[in-house]
């Protein structure tokens, strides 16, 4: 199977899998509505200096992309499985094609939950410079990067009962950890603690909007970071999958 053959296959898939659209895209847009339509008039939600669709819009659109990054182990371990990843290692595709697609088709769905997220933002009062839309959504492709290899690592490590748990809790885990769906005090061991998290920083893109220098020298180290390790621990979670078959 041909890399560009294997790609469209992955597609097809993804778009046929209707749970996955409704907890992808569908659920963040439907809590993006529930949660940011009633304060759609708050102008400076709990001091932040941001509207309410604006801060709801970015946290929703963190979360609903992380669910497609993550959702990729989910379709590693079904694959893993019905015994899929056995067949394509003694076709042509390669480790790399074969990873590429993966994170390719992941970022595809996570795009698309970005642009369902803005267009509701915008029906609700959002109104950003075009930089700004740019820069905030820059942000949030970066920050996406440890959990595209976070779900690579998850789909070769858990089989098809445990990951989809685990990939549930620990959004939700994550999601309030980061302030997701209230921003965070200032100071605080919660507030401490979620700096160390690339959720937080994705939801933290949200600051383009106030004029500040995007995320600064934490969030970038923090991100870079993650990614090193999340990174190299896929790829030795499938090399050693790889070994097994």
């Amino acid at each position: 199977m041909s890399a560009v053959a294997y790609t469209r296959y992955e597609l097809l898939r993804a778009f046929r899998n209707k749970r996955f659209f409704l907890f992808s895209l569908a659920f963040p847009l439907a809590l993006y509505f529930l949660t940011a339509g009633p304060n759609k008039n708050d102008h400076d939600l709990q001091g932040t200096g941001l509207s309410a669709p604006l801060y709801f819009m970015v946290s929703m659109a963190s979360w609903g992309t992380m669910t497609s990054m993550l959702g990729t182990g989910a379709r590693i371990a079904g694959e893993r499985q019905v015994g899929w990843n056995r067949q394509l290692r003694i076709s042509p595709l390669s480790a790399v094609a074969y990873l590429r697609a993966k994170v390719a088709i992941s970022y595809l769905m996570a795009g698309l939950s970005i642009i369902l997220l803005y267009a509701a933002g915008t029906i609700l009062g959002v109104r950003l410079p075009a930089s700004e839309w740019l820069e905030m959504t820059g942000l949030i492709l970066v920050g996406l990067v440890p959990f595209a290899a976070l779900g690579i690592f998850l789909g070769h490590k858990l089989n098809v009962d445990s990951v989809g748990p685990f990939i549930g809790g620990g959004t939700a885990l994550l999601a309030l950890l980061s302030g997701t769906w209230f921003p965070l005090a200032e100071t605080g061991f919660l507030h401490d603690v979620a700096q160390y998290l690339p959720s937080y920083w994705l939801v933290q893109a949200n600051r383009v909007a106030l004029g500040g220098t995007s995320w600064g020298a934490r969030g970038w180290l923090v991100v870079a970071a993650w990614s090193v390790v999340l990174i190299a621990l896929a790829a030795r979670a499938y090399r050693a999958d790889t070994g097994r078959a």
